[in-house]
């Protein structure tokens, strides 16, 4: 079929504004926020679920790919068209909104199309959250689609363990939707098959709707930058928070020197919480859904805590209201990308073994790669690493794109074989990781996969990742 024929079939489908075809309309869909750049068939953005099945059985029928898309925020490509110029972005925008917030069960259905932010400000009025903390605002079937972290994941665990349930559209039958899972807790009747749609990045079918667990509002939160006197302290301040306050440690987060002066010199209204600026930092945070009061104040406990370890592990410490300090946290990311090309790596060690891989990875840049800056930081709680690499505009003739590759090579070796670790810990696979899967991924596994994503989509019309 010529793309003549399929963009009127897929007009008279979807309607005035729901199919979108000039070239600078569609631009906002092609281009992802850091990688993924292609040309779209078309944009395609279904009313409703209805809609969106019919848009899928006529796609199956014509041979169409599908990229599914939701606030387009990812950073591995997944939510990108290609440049082949074939492919349908089927944008989830207009399938939006809470369905549903039961309070009881602690709980919120929500469309896949429904944003971060709008969890949250519905969640609000019952004393309820939705606990993913990001530095982007993505929607539900994003999150879902890319199984995201964030930086509490040390308290309340990634979007697979707050997803009761879900519903998603197959293309094997075409269009047929799903129910899988509900507001249950337990539910112990047979294999989990949502987990299939969480984290695959659109692979086996489009989440349409999502039951995820909502959490109480915290009503109290204690917050430190933290300066540990070695990184093996950090380890052993982090095993001791973990004894002394349980669950309500919410946050775990490391910042490097170079992370935290670049926040400075690019954040005009950050202040400087030390100076010098130490060699690296700790933001913990402590946080609980009880109320203040004589018997309990997490900010006096936590000034107890902080004052015991000044002998043997803290060097020096700020408390401060945690808005302040985590607006340092958050904006390190755009700091960074102002000190020239920036090579970003989301990965996870073990978190025993963070102080050696950090330093192993610094002296293998140093050594192997002088002229590449690293602005490391991320999740000690939870073993996750930004580790950022900037390249200023005088270097960057130096690191063409073949050097590039072998320094993310390098790295991502280092991480796997070396530490046993993940060269993707929150972002998911994407086109722009599948060359590293397919690197490091066990032979069994893509085996595996190989025989599982044609069952569910036999003709490779859903997504940009093939797992097998």
């Amino acid at each position: 079929m010529s793309a003549e024929s399929a963009l009127e079939k897929i007009a008279a489908l979807l309607g005035p504004g729901g199919c979108i075809v000039e070239a600078a309309a569609r631009a906002p869909y092609e281009h992802g926020p850091r990688y993924g750049a292609g040309t779209a068939l078309c944009i395609a953005r279904p009313a409703d679920v209805a809609e969106a099945a019919e848009l899928m059985r006529l796609c199956a029928a014509d041979k169409i790919s599908i990229i599914a898309q939701g606030a387009n925020t990812g950073l591995v490509g997944a939510s990108s068209p290609d440049a082949s110029g074939h492919q349908l972005v089927l944008s989830m925008e207009r399938i939006k909104g809470v369905i549903d917030i039961d309070p009881v069960d602690g709980v919120i259905q929500a469309w896949a199309g429904t944003r971060l932010s709008d969890l949250n400000q519905a969640l609000e009025p019952h004393g309820l959250c939705f606990p993913i903390d990001l530095g982007a605002d993505p929607s539900v079937g994003g999150m879902l689609s890319a199984n995201t972290g964030g930086a509490r994941l040390i308290r309340y665990g990634d979007v697979r363990h707050n997803t009761l349930g879900l519903q998603a559209l197959l293309m094997q039958p075409p269009g047929e939707l799903l129910e899988l899972g509900n507001r249950l807790r337990k539910n112990n009747t047979g294999p989990d098959w949502k987990q299939l749609f969480i984290g695959t990045a659109g692979s086996y079918g489009i989440v349409t709707q999502a039951v995820l667990r909502a959490h109480p509002l915290p009503r109290q939160r204690a917050t430190a930058l933290v300066v540990p006197s070695s990184p093996e302290a950090s380890l052993r301040l982090l095993q001791d928070a973990e004894r002394e306050f349980a669950d309500f440690l919410s946050a775990f987060e490391g910042i490097s020197q170079n992370a935290l002066e670049s926040v400075q010199r690019h954040l005009p209204q950050a202040v400087a919480p030390f100076n010098p600026v130490p060699p690296y930092a700790l933001l913990i945070e402590l946080s609980s859904s009880a109320a203040a009061n004589e018997q309990f104040n997490l900010e006096q406990l936590f000034m107890s805590w902080l004052e015991r370890h000044f002998d043997d592990a803290i060097v020096d410490a700020v408390v401060d209201k945690p808005d302040t300090l985590w607006r340092l946290r958050h904006a390190i990311s755009d700091s960074v990308r102002q000190e020239g090309k920036v090579v970003a790596f989301d990965i996870s060690v073990p978190r025993s073994r963070m102080p050696a891989f950090r330093e192993e990875a610094l002296a293998l840049i140093a050594r192997d790669f002088a002229g590449a800056d690293v602005y490391d930081f991320g999740h000690w709680g939870d073993g996750g690493v930004h580790f950022n690499i900037a390249i200023a505009p005088a270097q960057q003739e130096h690191f063409p794109p073949p050097r590039i590759d072998a320094l993310r090579t390098a790295i991502y070796d280092l991480v796997v074989h070396n530490y046993r670790g993940s060269f993707s810990a929150e972002h998911g696979i994407g086109p722009f990781n599948q060359h590293y899967y397919d690197r490091y991924q066990g032979q069994a596994q893509q085996m595996l996969a190989a025989r599982m994503q044609p069952v569910f989509d036999p003709h490779y019309l859903l997504g940009n990742t093939r797992f097998g």
